[in-house]
């Protein structure tokens, strides 16, 4: 063969292989083609506020019935789908998480009357049945079952109040995960509903009068604020007679409850979802007296319950990590209020009156404890709990010595206790019954520094005997908002993470209570840039101490905590690898005109004041995306059942970071059009849209 003859050849091979090689090239392409988002329309809304001009291309998204926004859900949803439907080890998660997700569950019990009221859902249900168990040792019974009520099971049911004696219960009937909902009231020996029924609105509580005689409750407009009512049992609901709430706006919240005995009334307002501020007033039924106020004009958070003629106050007045005040409701003045249990350096979180006694939950440093005093603030004894976790309210009568309680742990299952007031003694009531190695898990808190040097509390799960060469995938969560403690729970996703090979963080970062009012407010209003610092402080921690690093770091965050991560994705998208952000406010310009978010204008502001305009737009993150920043691969997950912060959020900045992302990570948008912010969600969604969001990270982290 001659020279020039393989000189051909080779130069064919060339040829072919350059050919092979360009296919390929040809093929990727056109892959990314397909996996490109659908187009969206801009219309470039201009505007001026405080002299400051504003552009929002995506107004348009904000009308939600519209034809065109239904049709660009749709299409989002299909690229969405074409894309996680069709990655390999679906199968298995599905799975794994059925066999965290779909066990038997039962909730803490409401005793009346020597009857147990609780809600259960077995293995194989979708939804929370409400049961009734006449005494310790009875069967239990159906009183409601949710399932037959819609087709799909996304209607679920709730206990909103028990009368005395156990024979009257009102419950209520959710669509989806919408805030609003109706409300029946049913005759437990009859098992059947009585004609009385609240229609479809949003609801603050229901308090039976102990003769059945009627009930109030606070029914909500998000135009007008919020009315309480009384309803006579019997009569027709447009005949029920307002008694209080004229005057008091839609950034108001108000509900009512009544005495163990049905003597008195107290009213709560909060100003707002945080109570930075909040209004008591009372009324004397028993003699007719007219509706007193007890506190007012005092700039901090109060909250009552009655027993008797005593009215127990916590409060942070004067006492950032509270306190409990005695007021004798014969002499109310402020001058005659007695403190019986004084602020201390650990964080009060609430109180219950249960068993002749007062209960009290602490936070010391972000783990629960549970002190019992007597009605004059002597301690009697604390709550021995197994291992670091967190504990709800202690739930009882006052005249009964039976209370319940829940506790639980990263590592440990959920477990309700019963609890014998008088003695202390206590036992398993239930517990989860969840198919998981605990021996496996290791669970550690660690302190780091923030961007301005706050020491910042985080709790960390991993594998026990995990080499810290910053391998490690790792989910990074938080929330940091509204008061609101971020203190250890069981959790399907954490256990699967660590099951494999993963890190699960969650940080207490400022803005939340876990060390009180101040820490608190060191994260609200024009502080909230300190709960991102944190936040972003956390991602270097774990990085620069060798649990993770960027291409293995995903956060994720809903509600205040989808904002969070929102912030963090437009402030430092080169930290992290992908991000998850699940029905979260956006726009903090425009949020407030929406739904019930004027609850939140004293947490964050309001754009309509030109002081607070100025923060709000700097950290806003739809207003920070920046044109041709390589952001990290983002699912945003919504759905049109959430009535408490509008979809519109996640579909605008979806839209835009489609757009204006200088990287080829995915930006998707998981729309539901059934489910929201509620709950109520049925098992199998809950499987199914967790499933997605695992898929997703587990894709992005290169995990298998």
């Amino acid at each position: 063969m001659s020279n020039r003859f393989l000189l051909v050849l080779r130069s064919k091979s060339f040829l072919t292989a350059c050919l092979i090689i360009l296919a390929v090239a040809i093929l990727i392409v056109c892959g990314k083609k397909k996996s490109t988002p659908p187009p969206t329309r801009t219309d470039n809304v201009a505007e001026t506020i405080h002299g400051v001009g504003i552009v929002d291309p995506y107004r348009w998204l904000e009308d939600q019935e519209s034809p065109e926004t239904r049709a660009w859900i749709d299409a989002q949803n299909q690229h969405t789908h074409s894309l996680l439907d069709k990655l390999p080890g679906r199968d298995r998660l599905e799975k794994r998480l059925t066999e965290l997700i779909k066990i038997d569950r039962i909730s803490i019990p409401m005793e009346r009357n020597g009857r147990y009221f609780l809600r259960k859902r077995s293995a194989d249900q979708e939804q929370w049945i409400i049961y009734m168990r006449d005494g310790l040792a009875g069967e239990d019974e159906i009183l409601i079952d949710p399932h037959p009520m819609s087709p799909d099971h996304t209607t679920s049911v709730g206990i909103i109040d028990v009368s005395n004696d156990g024979r009257v219960m009102a419950y209520s009937i959710q669509e989806g995960g919408q805030d609003e909902s109706s409300i029946k009231l049913f005759d437990v020996d009859q098992k059947t509903d009585l004609p009385d029924q609240l229609p479809k609105a949003l609801y603050f509580g229901v308090a039976i009068k102990p003769d059945k005689s009627g009930f109030y409750y606070t029914k909500h407009d998000h135009d007008k604020g919020g009315r309480i009512y009384y309803h006579a049992m019997g009569t027709d609901v447009t005949d029920d007679v307002k008694i209080f709430g004229d005057g008091y706006g839609p950034e108001k919240i108000l509900f009512v409850n009544l005495s163990e005995d049905g003597r008195y009334l107290l009213i709560h307002v909060l100003h707002g979802s945080t109570a930075e501020t909040s209004e008591l007033y009372c009324q004397d039924l028993k003699n007719d007296g007219k509706i007193t106020p007890i506190v007012t004009g005092i700039d901090a958070r109060f909250y009552g319950g009655i027993v008797d003629d005593k009215l127990f106050l916590q409060t942070n007045w004067n006492a950032p990590n509270n306190r409990i005040l005695l007021v004798d409701l014969n002499r109310p003045a402020q001058k005659d209020w007695k403190e019986i249990i004084p602020e201390s350096e650990s964080v009060m979180e609430g109180f219950s009156l249960t068993g002749g006694k007062l209960f009290v939950n602490y936070l010391e440093n972000v783990v629960s404890r549970v002190k019992v005093f007597d009605t004059e603030g002597a301690h009697i004894r604390d709550i021995a709990f197994p291992s670091l976790g967190s504990v709800s309210s202690v739930g009882g009568r006052w005249e009964s010595n039976e209370a319940f309680y829940i506790y639980t742990s990263f590592h440990v299952p959920t477990t309700i206790y019963r609890y014998d007031a008088g003695t202390g003694e206590q036992q398993i009531w239930d517990q989860l019954k969840v198919p998981v190695n605990t021996d496996i898990v290791a669970v550690e808190q660690v302190w780091y520094e923030s961007k301005d040097g706050a020491e910042i509390p985080m709790f960390v799960v991993h594998p026990k005997g995990i080499e810290l060469d910053g391998s490690i995938p790792t989910l990074l969560t938080g929330y940091g908002g509204f008061n609101a403690s971020m203190t250890p729970y069981f959790s399907a996703v954490a256990v699967m993470w660590v099951e494999k090979g993963g890190a699960f963080a969650i940080p207490n970062l400022r803005g939340g209570g876990e060390f009180g009012e101040k820490w608190h407010k060191a994260g609200m209003l024009d502080n909230k840039q300190n709960v991102f610092d944190d936040f972003i402080a956390a991602a270097e921690w774990l990085i620069a101490n060798g649990y993770t690093s960027v291409e293995k770091l995903a956060i994720s965050g809903g509600s205040n905590g989808g904002l969070l991560v929102g912030a963090a994705l437009t402030q430092r998208p080169d930290l992290f690898q992908a991000v998850v952000c699940t029905y979260p406010l956006l726009d903090m310009i425009r949020y407030q005109n929406f739904l019930m978010a004027k609850f939140w204008v004293s947490e964050y502001g309001s754009s309509e004041d030109a002081n607070q305009f100025k923060y709000l737009l700097a950290y806003s993150p739809y207003h920070n995306v920046k044109e041709g920043t390589k952001y990290p691969a983002t699912l945003f997950i919504t759905g049109d059942a959430d009535t408490r912060v509008a979809p519109l959020h996640a579909r605008k900045m979806a839209a835009l970071l489609q757009a204006k992302t200088g990287s080829d990570n995915p930006v998707l948008l998981l729309y539901d059009t059934k489910t929201g912010h509620s709950g109520g969600m049925p098992a199998s969604k809950q499987i199914e849209d967790t499933t997605d969001e695992m898929q997703f990270l587990f894709w992005q982290l290169g995990m298998k």
